[in-house]
This record gives structure tokens, sequence and C-alpha cells, in this order.
């Protein structure tokens, strides 16, 4: 029976004939299937990723060249650009909208033979902590159905939580990618601003978000990020710097400097025995060679603020623009603006069509 450890260990088994790619494409529509009540996915491309896979083996079989990613099972979030695929950001005003254009990330998982298997949920345009808000209805947690996964970035990181997909990107603003990749006792690294291009990602806050990156592996992170990572002539914010995947071999050697900041270990926020677990790893680090030292940081308390004055106000620019004339789904009305305040109202933040219906009698004795 197929198992997936790490891209490694799979291209391996790959290349020594011991598993297809097809094998492995169809492991997973089926365990997508199995566990479609942890509503990780909302569409799964079944037929093109088994066409693709089929594509993908007789490519290996005639001995030509293979990309980086060869045969590897990816799902994006549902704010990344897949030409010709729906993408909605988990909310109804984009409902049945079709991308018309690859986001670079998706180019460059392409290019380098990956398996794109289906689009995740998340909450609503990227804004949430615990994938409750999606007009698309919640996502569960796989070790604990009574828990969430976190957000915003929930149905990507329960997909390589419950053995979905082998990797999923997401995007991460003030979290979406780290916090729920902790509620799901996975990988997930947000890179640093720029180092991938954000072409194709939908907007929520332009000077915070970031495609990050979801895995089993630290390993399996680093090589997903050298694929998706650099510069980008649709990006001016994309950096010109190469991020070079390194072997652990390649590590043996080298000194590590790690900072941290007490008063985070100290605040009232923290638990304590999260603390507890913080304090006693960085006390073990020295004696793996790691250089540890404590800063001082006193803005702590106006992060969160800052964070939230900032990015409301690019929130509120980024989504001026859907009013349901050039995309997305539209109510009508006999005035322009009546419709796309009507249109806005309803769309945004709904979850049923139910309230439609309360909306529209309003709007038409002029109580909205």
């Amino acid at each position: 029976m197929f198992s997936f450890i790490s891209i490694k260990d799979y291209q391996s088994l790959l290349l020594n004939r011991q598993v297809t790619c097809t094998e492995a494409v169809s492991y997973y529509i089926k365990n997508i299937e199995q566990n479609r009540h942890l509503n990780a996915f909302l569409e799964v491309y079944a037929d093109e990723a088994l066409s693709r896979a089929a594509l993908l083996d007789e490519k290996q079989k005639k001995g030509e060249l293979l990309g980086k990613l060869h045969g590897v099972v990816i799902g994006l979030k549902d704010v990344i650009a897949y030409k010709n695929h729906e993408l909605s950001a988990g909310s109804r005003i984009l409902e049945n909208f079709q991308s018309v254009y690859n986001a670079t990330v998706v180019e460059n998982l392409l290019n380098e033979d990956a398996i794109i298997i289906g689009r995740q949920n998340c909450d609503e345009f990227a804004m949430g902590s615990s994938n409750e808000n999606s007009a698309y209805g919640v996502v569960l947690n796989a070790a604990d159905n009574s828990r969430v996964p976190g957000g915003s970035s929930g149905g990507s990181a329960v997909a390589v939580q419950a053995n979905l997909c082998m990797v999923s990107l997401g995007s991460d603003t003030g979290g979406s990618v780290r916090q729920p990749a902790d509620f799901c006792g996975i990988i997930g690294m947000k890179p640093s601003y720029g180092r991938v291009s954000r072409y194709g990602l939908i907007a929520y806050a332009s000077s915070f978000d970031q495609i990050g990156i979801f895995t089993k592996t630290i390993t399996d992170a680093a090589l997903v990020l050298e694929v998706i990572s650099g510069k980008d002539d649709y990006d001016s914010t994309a950096t010109d710097e190469i991020f070079e995947y390194k072997t652990e071999s390649g590590l043996e050697n080298k000194k590590f400097r790690l900072g941290y900041f007490p008063v985070t270990l100290n605040h009232r926020g923290l638990d304590t025995e999260i603390a507890e677990k913080q304090r006693n790893f960085l006390e073990q680090l020295p004696g793996h060679d790691f250089t540890v030292s404590a800063l001082d940081f006193n803005l702590l308390d106006y992060i969160v603020p800052a964070y939230y004055i900032l990015t409301t106000a690019e929130a509120s620019s980024n989504l001026s623009r859907y009013d349901g004339l050039k995309y997305g789904t539209q109510l009508p009305a006999p005035v322009l603006d009546e419709q796309i305040n009507l249109t806005r109202s309803h769309f945004f933040w709904q979850r049923s069509q139910a309230s439609y219906h309360v909306r529209y009698f309003c709007f038409e004795r002029g109580l909205l």
C-alpha cells in the first residue's frame, strides 16, 4: 500500500519503479473521498490529476529529465490562481468565477512536474484564524473533529495533516500558515516578504501577504521554497535573491545563531506549559552548536494593534474591487449604486442563500 514519508523517499520509489505517480494520485483521491467530512477541499481535480500523473509516468519511462517536484501531489488554498479553475477565496461573491491566468507559484510548480490535486477551503478572503468563516462551511481538525484546525489556511493544513496530499500552498498575512500548521502538528512556513511572488494571490493586505508552505518535513518545505521563490517581473516586491535548497549533509559544519525575545516567554498571554517547553528547548540548543541570544524588545504590546490598523485599511481597499460588475456574482437592481450595495451586502460573509430573500424584500420596500 502506498504511503508518503518525504518527497525524497517518494521520488526514490518512483525511480526504482516501486510506485507510480498514478498510484500516488489514486491514493490521495481515495483518501480525500473517505475524509470528506473534514471539508478540507472545495474541489478535487481527480480526472485532471490522474491524466497528468499518467503523462509524468510516461515521461519517466522515456528517460526524460524530471523536474524537482516530479510527481509531487499538491493542493492550493482557494486564494491562489490556477488558470481555467474556479477561484472563490472562500466567498459567495466570487462563486463560479474562473481564473484567467496562473499564479507565478503555480507556473513554477507545473514547470517542475508537480501535480495539482485540488482547491482547498479557507476563511473568507483569508480573514480568520479558525477556518469557521468560509462561505462553504467549517474545516475540521483531523486529530480531533471537535476542535478547529486554525486559519485562515485551515483546509490546506488539514489536507497535509490527514494525508490528503503531500504538500499544500497557503497564504499568511498575520499567521494564516504558521498558526494552522501548529494546530495540526505539521510544518508551516511563511517565507520572508518578497521571497515568493504574490502574483496570482488574492490580496488581503498587500504589504503583509505572502504565499506559504505546508509539508510533513522541513526538507520538503525547503525544496518547495526553492521552486516557488525568486524574481518575478509580475511582482515588483519579489526579491532577486535566489534561495538554494541544501540537504542536511550540506549543513553539517554550519554554525547557527538564534535570537529570542524574553518578553514573549514571560508574557501573561502565553500558556505556562508552552513557556516552560520553550525555555527547556532554548537551554538545550548550545549543546548542539547553536549560539543563542536574548534580545530586548519593548514594542510587543503595539504589534497587534498596529497590525490590525494597517491590515484592515489595506483589506478595505483590496475588497472594494468586488462589486459584481467585473467578475463574480451579482444581484440585479434598477440603479447601479443600489446593485453594488445589494450585491456586496448579500454575498460578502454569507454562508447560505436564505438571507437573500430577506434582503431583497427589504430592498424592494426601501428598507436597505
